[in-house]
Parts: structure tokens; sequence; C-alpha cells
């Protein structure tokens, strides 16, 4: 079974690579993108199939079923040394009545001076600009090998007095075999109604002649195009390689197809010591600006709970590395 999964997979990257999108940059609030979680980026974002924590409601909401009772997840990224990217969820299971969870993604600028054409160096005034989406998510299993989650999470966008905002869903699936353990999985991420800016800021007044300095203002309006959201659908697998009382090595493969780009393959290995240490690697196809991610992570046991502490870098053609932080307390 896995080797057929595994061609089916392979042959779907060959053609990635030579696939192209009509809409390339069509699509807003791209903060929505933005990879979330130390560990799902290490992998290379090959996780939808592996994912089984509070942040799978970044990734596949169906994993939260996996958390055993009540986790927190927290996640912070220094995007290109220019932007703040914070993350947090919460998970709690209730057995048979499925999972719940609650999340957040701020993406954050700091605060930059305004120009004008007449005043280049600075008016004096200040403005900055903050994505956020806040979402609640619930996730059961439907059989003891197949699980389904889906989150609602409202989205909003703001550039100085200017907002957008709407609502989106995600939806995920796993279903796991006995082989190796396993997992096919699917993702449908940002599925949501278009967003439009609107706000004060565009108001202005117009004076139909400029020959007739005392002819009357006219109040006027701009108006703002609307833009669809990051739509992403993610299929993949996750299995295990190998697996000894010390030792264990998972393994991912990922492709996805966004609404606003090429198609993308994701490739990721976990190699696990003692359940205490983890060294992660991935690799991502078709990709402009980036192919290698590396990770590390560890976990900390007392009285039934636990921490873990997970670490990611990101290499980027061009622009800077990126680093990542996450830790996740379970309860």
């Amino acid at each position: 079974m896995i080797k057929y999964i595994l061609t089916f997979l392979l042959l779907i990257t060959v053609q990635i690579s030579f696939a192209q999108n009509p809409n390339l940059g069509a699509s807003g609030a791209q903060f929505l993108q933005i990879p979330i979680g130390a560990r799902a980026e290490a992998m290379g974002g090959a996780i939808i199939g592996l994912t089984d924590d509070a942040s799978s409601v970044f990734w596949n909401p169906a994993g939260i079923v996996k958390v055993k009772n009540f986790q927190a997840f927290f996640s912070y990224i220094d995007w290109f040394t220019m932007f703040d990217v914070n993350a947090a969820s919460l998970v709690y299971n209730a057995g048979d009545a499925g999972s719940f969870a609650a999340s957040m993604i701020v993406f954050s600028t700091g605060k930059m001076e305004i120009t004008t054409e007449t005043e280049p160096n600075g008016t004096g005034r200040f403005f900055d600009a903050s994505d956020l989406a806040l979402g609640v998510s619930y996730a059961r299993y439907l059989t003891d090998r197949f699980n389904v989650g889906v989150t609602v999470k409202y989205v909003n966008q703001r550039i100085w007095n200017e907002t957008a905002s709407g609502f989106a869903f995600d939806i995920g699936t796993q279903y796991q075999l006995d082989f190796q353990n396993l997992t096919i999985a699917m993702s449908m991420t940002n599925f949501g109604s278009d967003l439009k800016y609107d706000g004060p800021d565009l108001d202005l007044t117009h004076r139909k002649d400029n020959n007739f300095p005392i002819s009357r203002l006219a109040p006027g309006r701009l108006i703002t195009d609307d833009y669809p959201l990051p739509l992403n659908f993610q299929v993949g697998v996750g299995f295990d390689i190998f697996e000894t009382d010390f030792i264990k090595i998972k393994g991912a493969i990922d492709v996805t197809h966004p609404n606003d780009n090429q198609e993308r393959a994701h490739f990721g290995t976990e190699f696990s010591f003692f359940d205490r240490l983890y060294l992660r690697g991935g690799y991502k196809l078709n990709y402009d600006d980036q192919t290698f991610a590396f990770g590390a992570g560890a976990n900390l046991l007392w009285s039934g709970n636990a921490v873990y502490f997970d670490y990611a870098y990101s290499i980027y053609d061009i622009l800077p590395s990126v680093h990542r932080i996450a830790i996740r307390l379970s309860f």
C-alpha cells in the first residue's frame, strides 16, 4: 500500500516542477500563509499527516484529537528581522464529545513615520500595521482510524486607520493504516469570502475646476478592490521509517495547491532519541526563495505534565534567514 501512495505523490511532485499558476500573487492576507510552529517548519511543512498537538489548528485541525487532555501552544517568529509573528492555541480533549480548541495569530510591525511628496523626510506623524486571526476548532474520531476537524476563524487586517475583515474556514482529515503507522491526510485552509479595506483615510475633497479657486470643494471617497484569501489545499502522508526502544525515525511527504501560486511539494523527517530529544530536517520544492529548513526539540516531564521546546531555522536565498521558537505545555 505505501509504495503505491508514495509513487502517486512522487508523480504529483514531478508534475509540480513544471506547473504554473496564472493567478500568481492574486490573493491577500498573506500572513495566513506564514508557517506556524517550529516543528512543522523544521520538517519543511510536511506535517499534516503527523501533526498531533495543539499546533495542529494551524495546519490540520483533525490532529487536535490526539491531544490527551489539555495542551497550550505558543510560537514566536522574527519574520525577516522586520516583523513579529506571535501565535497561540489551547486544546481540550473532552473524550467522546470530541476535542475543542481556540487559536490566535498576530502579525505586527513597528511604527513608521509618514512621508509625503512635499515632506519626503517625514511629517512627524507615524502609522503602523497589524493582522489578526482568531479561530475556534472542533475535531473528533468518526472511527478508531479516521478523524476529522474544522476551524472557523475571524480574519482582520489593518493599515493605519483602514481595516478589512471577514470569516474563513479550515477543514482537515487523517486516516491511519496498520502498515508503519501510515497516515493519509488532507487539509483545506482559508476558505472564505473576499476582504475589502475601508476606513476614514479614504475620504477626500475634490475641486472640480482648479482654474476657479473659489469653486466649491466636493466631498469624495476612494474605493478599494476586493481581494481573496489565500486558499490552500494540501494532501500528504506521514509514516514511521524506523523504530527501536531508543530511536524513532518518522517521514512525511505533502503536496500543496494554493490559489495564488504554483503547486509545491514538501519533504520532512524527524529523528527521536529516547522520546526526549529531536532532530528534524525538511526540503521544499518549487519555492522561489527557500529550499531547506532544520530544527531541534526537547521535552521535560514532571508529575504527569510535560514541557516541549522546539526550534527551527529556515534558510532563504535572498531574504534574511528566519528563526522560530515554540513551547508546548501538556497537562
